[in-house]
């Protein structure tokens, strides 16, 4: 199963219009860790059908990136063509790895999808379903989301990604904070549940250092990576979602510490004049394991 303890990094989760056939092809090119082919926002009502027949098209191809880095982001179950998207995405169900659903506000939306796609004639198991959490009534209903599970073996609810939650009346601004407590629900119920933590999109994707600074601020609060709209902002998602090299030092004395605590028969161990206990252990095995995931040198500690 696909949990957030897994060694396969997802950090950026970069949309592409499949009405843009340039942009299709561009996406072979781009090192996001998760490529999301998009039918919903990006696409115009006009275009639904058109960007369907093209992601269709472009994936029976073989040209698109390896299916593990491949999702697919269907149009909301309140649409006259969400049935559509969810039936014809079986033609090609050997070429993706997880479908993002917008809008997602009750568990009985997951339980019918995943009694859809468990009867795809290659489904590449276990599929990832993405809940996107946009309203109030998702946010009242987050624990029961996350701890969804299918019936069928084949899929699994793997994550949770965040949305500006527009029905809320909340007014989005350049610090976040009226956000910090819709984040925290998110990044607070996906742990629980073992579950990745998707923050939402910068939408100024022009602004370098403003989006450095909401990377930060996502992954201070817990996430474990970030949606983008443009392939510029995949650099920074990916570089700034792993551990500094001050954590990744301070991680791996913490964890030699242990090892020679063990050795020596010893209960506890200190840094620098701090005691360390088990939950900073566990967290410094995790920014080891993350490091390694992401090929960052782990200094080698000697006495």
């Amino acid at each position: 199963m696909l949990h957030s303890s897994d060694s396969v990094l997802r950090r950026s989760y970069l949309y592409v219009p499949c009405s843009n056939p340039r942009m299709l092809e561009k996406s072979t090119s781009v090192d996001s860790d998760v490529i999301v082919y998009d039918l919903e926002d990006s696409v115009a009502p006009k275009d639904k059908e058109q960007a369907r027949n093209n992601l269709i098209h472009f994936l029976g191809t073989g040209r698109a990136p390896d299916p593990s880095r491949v999702a697919v982001r269907i149009n909301d179950n309140t649409t006259t063509v969400f049935e559509t998207d969810l039936h014809d995405l079986s033609k090609v169900s050997g070429h993706f790895t997880g479908i993002v659903l917008p809008k997602v506000h009750a568990v009985d939306y997951l339980d019918h999808v995943a009694s859809v796609v468990a009867n795809y004639p290659s489904v590449i198991s276990p599929l990832r379903l993405i809940s996107s959490v946009e309203s109030a009534l998702a946010l009242m209903n987050i624990s029961n989301i996350a701890s969804w599970k299918a019936h069928q073996s084949c899929v699994l609810g793997a994550l949770l990604a965040g949305e500006d939650c527009a029905d809320t009346s909340i007014i989005r601004s350049r610090s976040r904070t009226e956000l910090l407590f819709a984040r925290s629900q998110i990044v607070n119920a996906a742990k629980a549940h073992r579950m990745e933590a998707i923050d939402m999109v910068c939408v100024n994707y022009k602004d370098h250092d403003y989006l450095k600074d909401e990377c930060q601020d996502g992954r201070r609060l817990g996430f474990t990576g970030k949606q983008a709209i443009h392939p510029a902002q995949v650099s920074t998602i990916q570089s700034t979602f792993v551990p500094t090299s001050a954590e990744i030092l301070r991680a791996a004395k913490i964890v030699y510490g242990m090892e020679q605590a063990h050795r020596s028969q010893k209960g506890a161990i200190g840094l620098d004049g701090e005691m360390i206990d088990a939950p900073m252990i566990k967290q410094a095995e995790r920014i080891i394991h993350i490091a390694q995931a992401a090929g960052l040198e782990i200094p080698l500690i000697a006495s």
